[in-house]
């Protein structure tokens, strides 16, 4: 992977001694050093305290000061490689109508009516996180629900799966939607049996909401971004870097940047508020442009960098618009969508490769992974790169033919864990039994395919820990144990692979991922030892502290 990275000098500070009850370097060598050094925003030395000391008397003339975290354990700074910041900050904005705050959908509407209390008037009022598998009603609210709680101003309740949700009355009134209204290239306006619109939307469909910037079939996937002021846009970033810090992560991977939030992201470092560090994935309508600009790899400094170019092959399982040409178990009326016509989606990863660009696709479903797996084995096959780093974002449903043509291929997937604690129930009910395989990492380990969790906030929220529970358990939120034991990984894997493993997925393993000399004093400081934590405990444990560059950006 070509990387074309400038350097931004960091701030210098005092040295450091780190040192903790326990540390996890998730090295190599899996070694648990007793502390380590940090000049500046690097490691220095790692070993005892006292030869941490004698090493910043040769390397400084300051006296390094020593951060004793008792019986604290440390990590390696998370790396969230595929999250949506900016859509994070909207959510937190929203009413949560979450698992953990409404069990049906009359406690969403009391949600949603008690919020629009405080609102003003005529201001939209918005909600997300419904999950309709973790509903009492097992089903969608309906815009006549919605109506209940105003039918004067737009009400939108998102899915969890982000790709679409729900609308009152007054929301299709206003945007002249009928029910002879026909449905968009790529999205739905769902219908009863009498062809009256429910007030269900998904993807494309989501134009109404989002405007002309939003989904693009056969150009780029969906963004679903709401457009709102610069300044609100920028507050709502701040905010969702904060909640990445409260999780301990250090590294984000926006896997969703189109022109608006390559704005924010400026804006942010322009006025010394970017925190975290973030590897930019440019929507696919942008690659002429990269291209054009020779954006040819890696690009930027330790906070802001381009990574690559992301695309989207098909829907999302929770929402029930992966592809499935055949129709879904649960509903064979739906088949989901792709977003490109295979040879054009052929061709553009081949545009993609032939310059040195990484590629990350989301993609689902076998019919539409198959699509992607052959498009990255063509472009592999016209021009060898044994270091191309092709991402596979979710990969779902792999089956395992596909899975050793990505071993030899080299194509890294990144799956979240969460999404199968979440509704991994409900991926059974919507394509039958095979969805017991729903995240399948133990088979990717075993046939030599990276291991990389992530959290796709907002799609859950970015709390590694949970997401290392889900991967070393797969027991899901209703507590249920999805497919066999021999799918789940061991924790270690777990947590290398939300951070050494998610570093080479962003291609920044030689700085980020793990605690070693030269790399970027980026860690977590968790108020206990995962390794001495029940596993159904793991999403219990806290985050105490968060480092980035050796300062501390986060205490609880």
């Amino acid at each position: 992977m070509r990387k074309l990275a400038f350097t931004q000098a960091p701030v210098p500070s005092a040295p450091k001694i780190v040192t903790a009850e326990r540390i996890h370097a998730l090295d190599d060598s899996g070694s648990n050093p007793e502390a380590f050094l940090v000049i500046d925003d690097r490691i220095q030395h790692i070993g005892s305290v006292a030869e941490c000391r004698a090493a910043a008397g040769r390397i400084s003339a300051i006296d390094p000061e020593l951060i004793d975290l008792g019986d604290k354990t440390v990590v390696p700074g998370f790396i969230d490689a595929h999250a949506h910041p900016l859509m994070l900050g909207q959510m937190m904005s929203w009413v949560d109508c979450g698992p953990d705050k409404a069990g049906s959908i009359p406690e969403i509407v009391a949600l949603l009516s008690e919020a629009a209390k405080s609102l003003p008037a005529g201001r939209p009022i918005r909600g997300y996180g419904y999950e309709q598998r973790n509903l009492a009603e097992r089903r969608h609210p309906t815009r006549f629900e919605l109506d209940e709680v105003a039918k004067d101003r737009e009400v939108y309740l998102m899915n969890a799966s982000g790709h679409g949700g729900v609308v009152n009355s007054y929301t299709f009134e206003l945007h002249g939607v009928t029910r002879d209204t026909p449905n968009p290239k790529g999205g739905e306006f769902f219908r009863d049996a009498d062809g009256e619109l429910t007030g269900e939307l998904s993807d494309a469909a989501c134009n109404v909401l989002t405007g002309l910037e939003g989904v693009k079939i056969g150009h780029h996937g969906p963004n679903f971004h709401l457009a709102d002021e610069p300044e609100e846009h920028k507050r709502q970033l701040a905010a969702a870097q904060e909640n990445f810090l409260e999780g301990g992560v250090t590294t984000i991977g926006d896997a969703q940047v189109s022109r608006r939030e390559f704005d924010m992201y400026l804006r942010l470092a322009e006025s010394g508020d970017l925190k975290v560090r973030v590897s930019m994935y440019l929507l696919s309508h942008l690659l002429e442009e990269a291209i054009e600009m020779g954006l040819h790899g890696q690009f930027g400094n330790e906070y802001l960098s381009f990574a690559g170019i992301k695309f989207y092959s098909d829907g999302t399982l929770g929402g029930w618009t992966a592809y499935f040409p055949d129709g879904y178990v649960g509903d064979p009326c739906r088949t989901g969508q792709l977003y490109h016509d295979p040879r054009d989606y052929t061709a553009l990863i081949a545009k993609a490769h032939r310059v040195g660009l990484q590629t990350a696709t989301h993609s689902q479903s076998p019919t539409a992974l198959e699509m992607v797996i052959t498009a990255i084995e063509a472009a592999q096959a016209e021009r060898p790169d044994a270091d191309a780093r092709h991402r596979i974002e979710h990969c779902g449903l792999p089956t395992p033919e596909q899975i050793t043509r990505m071993a030899a291929a080299g194509i890294m997937p990144v799956n979240q864990p969460q999404h199968h604690y979440n509704w991994g129930e409900g991926v059974e009910q919507a394509v039958g039994t095979p969805g017991e395989r729903f995240n399948p990492l133990g088979e990717f380990e075993r046939a030599g395919v990276p291991v990389t969790i992530s959290s796709d906030a907002p799609v859950a929220d970015p709390r590694p820990m949970e997401a290392v529970q889900a991967a070393v358990s797969r027991i899901t939120r209703r507590g249920t144990q999805l497919g066999s034991d021999d799918l789940a990984v061991s924790l270690d894997t777990a947590l290398r692979a939300h951070t050494i493993s998610a570093a080479r997925a962003l291609g920044r393993e030689d700085e980020l991922g793990s605690i070693e000399v030269g790399k970027r004093a980026d860690f977590a400081v968790l108020d206990r030892d995962p390794h001495a934590t029940p596993i159904p405990e793991l999403a219990q444990v806290g985050i105490a502290e968060t480092w980035i560059g050796g300062e501390r950006v986060f205490t609880r």
